[in-house]
């Protein structure tokens, strides 16, 4: 990784072709506050105006234990009109470059939902995942009650949001609200293992394939039509067959059955816990 910035609620690490983005609220496990939020609009106005993959991760063994309540105590109804993070996770999922969540440890309330927002998310098995606002005399607001019966299925997310469920590792990646399990020390280069799959593909396709997945269901099939008619045009698309159709020249056997060839090839996945 290249440049590293910020000694806030949320540490960055830039490369040409990702961002990693730490939450580090030590004292309070890294818990969702208006800070946090803040800094989370800034890293999301960059990656707007300029895509890479986001890898988002949390410092001390958790990715955030929920919101801070001691923020939320005095928010009024105005505050829960306003949305403070809800538009700040909706503008995470909706970043042009897919979003990699990795969790360790915690990941409650807001942090549950901030991982919602994410596109592929992996954990650990000391992962614990769910929505504990109504013990709070509250409701998940951010997203919960929509993305994750998109997620798994609107009987599993009842249970969930409704008895305030939370579950443990295996049970997240039987649910498959994660699609991994790593042992702590992986979690982060099995991460960027997931980046650098993304990094060899054509970026342009990838964003739209991106953007037909976040469709509505009554914009189907039209959008992929669209999306693909524009990649038909790309000086991209011509550069990768016309290197997939002399490679399969060069050498026949190699090529068969294959439209990706040997620049496709992913660097070994680290070892591996758990994998659905």
């Amino acid at each position: 990784m290249g440049q590293r910035e910020g000694t806030g609620p949320l540490r960055v690490e830039r490369a040409a072709d990702r961002v990693v983005a730490t939450l580090d609220r030590p004292g309070a496990r890294n818990a969702v506050d208006r800070a946090t939020v803040d800094a989370l609009h800034v890293l999301c106005a960059e990656l707007e105006a300029e895509p890479r993959t986001l890898i988002l991760t949390g410092a001390n063994g958790d990715l955030a234990a929920g919101a801070d309540i001691a923020e939320l105590i005095d928010r009024d109804a105005g505050d829960a009109l306003a949305g403070i993070n809800t538009h700040a996770f909706d503008r995470i999922a909706a970043l042009p470059m897919p979003v990699i969540a990795a969790i360790d440890g915690y990941a409650l309330g807001g942090g549950a939902e901030l991982a919602y927002a994410a596109d592929l998310r992996i954990g650990t098995p000391r992962l614990r995942i769910g929505s504990l606002e109504p013990t709070l005399g509250i409701m998940p607001a951010a997203g919960a009650t929509w993305r994750l019966p998109a997620m798994i299925g609107a009987t599993r997310a009842s249970e969930m949001l409704l008895t305030a469920r939370v579950l443990t590792g295996d049970e997240a990646l039987a649910w498959g609200v994660v699609t991994a399990l790593h042992d702590p020390e992986d979690l982060l280069p099995a991460a960027h293992y997931l980046a650098d799959r993304i990094a060899r593909l054509a970026p342009e396709a990838v964003r739209h394939t991106k953007t037909a997945l976040r469709a509505r269901p009554d914009q189907h099939p039209r959008v992929e039509l669209e999306l693909q008619a524009e990649l038909f045009e790309s000086d991209e698309k011509r550069r990768r067959m016309s290197a997939f159709l002399d490679r399969k020249r060069r050498d026949p056997a190699r090529s068969a059955g294959s439209a990706s060839g040997p620049e496709q090839a992913a660097t070994p996945l680290p070892a591996v816990t758990k994998e659905k």
